[in-house]
Protein backbone atom coordinates (compact mmCIF):
# COMPACT_ATOMS: atom_id res chain seq x y z
CA UNK A 1 0.00 0.00 0.00
CA UNK A 2 1.24 4.00 -0.99
CA UNK A 3 1.74 5.76 1.76
CA UNK A 4 -0.23 8.32 0.64
CA UNK A 5 -3.33 6.06 0.72
CA UNK A 6 -2.16 4.67 4.14
CA UNK A 7 -2.60 8.82 5.03
CA UNK A 8 -5.90 9.27 3.38
CA UNK A 9 -6.93 5.81 5.16
CA UNK A 10 -5.92 7.80 8.62
CA UNK A 11 -7.41 11.35 7.93
CA UNK A 12 -10.79 9.01 7.01
CA UNK A 13 -10.36 7.12 10.47
CA UNK A 14 -9.85 10.30 12.46
CA UNK A 15 -12.92 11.64 10.73
CA UNK A 16 -14.80 8.16 11.96
CA UNK A 17 -15.04 6.64 8.51
CA UNK A 18 -15.68 3.28 8.94
CA UNK A 19 -15.25 1.38 5.72
CA UNK A 20 -11.77 3.50 6.02
CA UNK A 21 -11.11 1.66 9.63
CA UNK A 22 -11.94 -1.60 8.13
CA UNK A 23 -9.90 -1.28 5.45
CA UNK A 24 -6.59 -0.66 8.03
CA UNK A 25 -8.02 -3.73 9.90
CA UNK A 26 -8.11 -5.59 6.32
CA UNK A 27 -4.62 -4.51 5.91
CA UNK A 28 -2.86 -5.10 9.05
CA UNK A 29 -5.04 -7.71 10.95
CA UNK A 30 -3.51 -10.94 9.55
CA UNK A 31 -0.29 -9.80 10.05
CA UNK A 32 -0.38 -9.05 13.69
CA UNK A 33 -2.56 -11.85 14.44
CA UNK A 34 0.07 -14.08 12.85
CA UNK A 35 2.36 -12.84 15.65
CA UNK A 36 0.36 -12.28 18.50
CA UNK A 37 -0.21 -16.18 18.04
CA UNK A 38 3.50 -17.07 17.97
CA UNK A 39 4.16 -15.19 21.11
CA UNK A 40 1.19 -16.26 23.04
CA UNK A 41 0.66 -19.65 21.75
CA UNK A 42 -3.15 -19.24 22.05
CA UNK A 43 -4.98 -18.46 19.25
CA UNK A 44 -8.32 -17.57 21.37
CA UNK A 45 -5.73 -15.45 23.46
CA UNK A 46 -4.00 -13.81 20.16
CA UNK A 47 -7.55 -12.85 18.95
CA UNK A 48 -8.98 -10.96 21.92
CA UNK A 49 -5.64 -9.12 21.99
CA UNK A 50 -6.54 -8.36 18.40
CA UNK A 51 -9.59 -6.78 18.70
CA UNK A 52 -8.43 -4.75 21.53
CA UNK A 53 -5.88 -3.25 19.65
CA UNK A 54 -8.25 -2.17 16.85
CA UNK A 55 -10.37 -1.33 19.32
CA UNK A 56 -7.93 1.13 21.25
CA UNK A 57 -7.14 2.90 17.29
CA UNK A 58 -10.93 3.38 17.12
CA UNK A 59 -11.28 4.85 20.67
CA UNK A 60 -8.28 7.18 19.71
CA UNK A 61 -9.03 7.81 16.23
CA UNK A 62 -9.04 11.25 16.66
CA UNK A 63 -5.10 11.76 18.09
CA UNK A 64 -3.73 9.27 15.23
CA UNK A 65 -1.42 11.67 13.38
CA UNK A 66 -1.52 11.02 9.60
CA UNK A 67 1.83 12.99 9.06
CA UNK A 68 3.52 10.03 11.10
CA UNK A 69 3.89 6.23 10.39
CA UNK A 70 0.75 4.38 11.33
CA UNK A 71 2.65 1.26 10.91
CA UNK A 72 4.69 2.40 13.94
CA UNK A 73 2.06 3.99 15.96
CA UNK A 74 -0.27 0.36 15.21
CA UNK A 75 2.81 -1.25 16.49
CA UNK A 76 3.00 0.52 19.56
CA UNK A 77 -0.27 -0.22 20.60
CA UNK A 78 0.44 -3.70 19.80
CA UNK A 79 3.47 -3.72 22.30
CA UNK A 80 1.51 -1.63 24.52
CA UNK A 81 -1.24 -4.04 25.00
CA UNK A 82 1.28 -7.67 25.07
CA UNK A 83 2.46 -5.89 28.23
CA UNK A 84 -0.93 -5.31 29.65
CA UNK A 85 -1.46 -9.13 28.64
CA UNK A 86 1.82 -10.17 30.87
CA UNK A 87 1.18 -7.68 33.58
CA UNK A 88 -2.29 -9.14 34.12
CA UNK A 89 -0.91 -12.76 34.07
CA UNK A 90 1.38 -11.73 37.44
CA UNK A 91 -2.37 -11.58 38.84
CA UNK A 92 -4.45 -14.08 36.82
CA UNK A 93 -3.30 -17.24 37.88
CA UNK A 94 -4.82 -19.24 34.89
CA UNK A 95 -3.20 -16.93 32.80
CA UNK A 96 0.08 -16.78 34.42
CA UNK A 97 -0.02 -20.96 33.89
CA UNK A 98 -0.39 -20.60 30.54
CA UNK A 99 2.54 -18.51 30.07
CA UNK A 100 4.56 -20.35 31.64
CA UNK A 101 3.62 -23.47 29.64
CA UNK A 102 3.59 -21.29 26.21
CA UNK A 103 7.37 -19.95 27.45
CA UNK A 104 8.76 -23.93 27.37
CA UNK A 105 9.33 -22.93 23.64
CA UNK A 106 11.56 -19.70 24.95
CA UNK A 107 13.21 -21.44 27.34
CA UNK A 108 14.63 -23.66 25.70
CA UNK A 109 16.09 -22.13 22.93
CA UNK A 110 17.87 -19.83 26.03
CA UNK A 111 21.07 -19.67 23.86
CA UNK A 112 19.42 -17.89 21.62
CA UNK A 113 18.98 -14.82 23.88
CA UNK A 114 22.43 -15.02 25.58
CA UNK A 115 23.73 -12.31 23.49
CA UNK A 116 21.76 -10.57 26.12
CA UNK A 117 23.70 -9.08 28.81
CA UNK A 118 20.61 -9.03 31.02
CA UNK A 119 19.58 -12.51 30.53
CA UNK A 120 22.79 -14.36 30.58
CA UNK A 121 23.62 -12.97 34.07
CA UNK A 122 19.58 -13.89 35.28
CA UNK A 123 19.89 -17.14 33.80
CA UNK A 124 23.34 -17.27 35.42
CA UNK A 125 21.66 -16.22 39.08
CA UNK A 126 18.97 -18.93 38.34
CA UNK A 127 21.40 -21.61 37.84
CA UNK A 128 23.59 -20.63 40.92
CA UNK A 129 20.66 -20.92 43.02
CA UNK A 130 20.25 -24.35 41.67
CA UNK A 131 21.54 -26.98 44.66
CA UNK A 132 24.97 -28.19 43.92
CA UNK A 133 24.43 -31.41 42.32
CA UNK A 134 21.57 -30.17 40.14
CA UNK A 135 23.45 -26.99 39.11
CA UNK A 136 26.20 -29.66 38.17
CA UNK A 137 23.53 -31.51 35.83
CA UNK A 138 21.75 -28.59 34.60
CA UNK A 139 25.14 -27.18 33.56
CA UNK A 140 26.29 -30.57 31.69
CA UNK A 141 22.57 -30.97 29.69
CA UNK A 142 21.88 -27.62 28.70
CA UNK A 143 24.99 -25.62 28.86
CA UNK A 144 27.55 -27.98 27.61
CA UNK A 145 24.81 -30.51 25.51
CA UNK A 146 25.43 -33.58 27.05
CA UNK A 147 23.32 -36.34 26.82
CA UNK A 148 21.20 -37.78 29.89
CA UNK A 149 22.94 -41.12 29.36
CA UNK A 150 26.32 -39.21 29.29
CA UNK A 151 25.65 -37.35 32.59
CA UNK A 152 24.62 -40.44 34.36
CA UNK A 153 27.46 -42.48 33.42
CA UNK A 154 30.07 -39.48 34.05
CA UNK A 155 28.47 -39.11 37.31
CA UNK A 156 28.19 -42.50 38.27
CA UNK A 157 24.13 -42.54 39.10
CA UNK A 158 20.99 -43.27 36.97
CA UNK A 159 19.52 -41.55 33.61
CA UNK A 160 16.31 -41.31 35.94
CA UNK A 161 18.17 -39.48 38.75
CA UNK A 162 19.60 -36.80 35.74
CA UNK A 163 15.73 -36.56 34.64
CA UNK A 164 14.46 -36.13 37.71
CA UNK A 165 17.44 -33.25 38.29
CA UNK A 166 16.13 -32.08 35.23
CA UNK A 167 12.69 -31.29 36.16
CA UNK A 168 13.54 -29.77 38.90
CA UNK A 169 15.85 -27.64 37.83
CA UNK A 170 13.87 -26.40 34.62
CA UNK A 171 11.11 -25.69 36.73
CA UNK A 172 12.95 -23.54 39.11
CA UNK A 173 15.36 -21.67 36.52
CA UNK A 174 11.75 -20.96 34.82
CA UNK A 175 10.29 -19.58 37.59
CA UNK A 176 13.27 -17.33 38.72
CA UNK A 177 12.90 -15.78 34.74
CA UNK A 178 9.52 -15.47 34.89
CA UNK A 179 9.60 -13.44 38.30
CA UNK A 180 12.23 -11.10 36.41
CA UNK A 181 11.16 -8.15 34.51
CA UNK A 182 13.96 -9.61 31.83
CA UNK A 183 11.41 -12.58 31.07
CA UNK A 184 8.73 -9.27 29.87
CA UNK A 185 11.35 -7.49 27.52
CA UNK A 186 12.78 -11.16 26.02
CA UNK A 187 9.05 -11.62 24.77
CA UNK A 188 8.68 -8.36 23.24
CA UNK A 189 12.43 -8.83 21.36
CA UNK A 190 10.86 -11.61 20.16
CA UNK A 191 7.95 -10.19 19.12
CA UNK A 192 9.56 -7.22 17.39
CA UNK A 193 11.99 -9.08 15.89
CA UNK A 194 9.64 -12.11 13.76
Amino acid sequence: MEILQEKELVQLIRESDVPAYEKIYQLYSIRILKKLIRLLKDEEMAKEVLQDIFLKIWEKREQIDPEKSFKAYLFRITENQITDVFRRSASDLKLRTHLISASTELYNHIEDFINFKEVSSNLKLAIDALPPQRKKIFTLCKMEGKSYEEVAELLGISTGTVNDHMVKAGRAVKKHLMTSDIFMIILISSYISQ
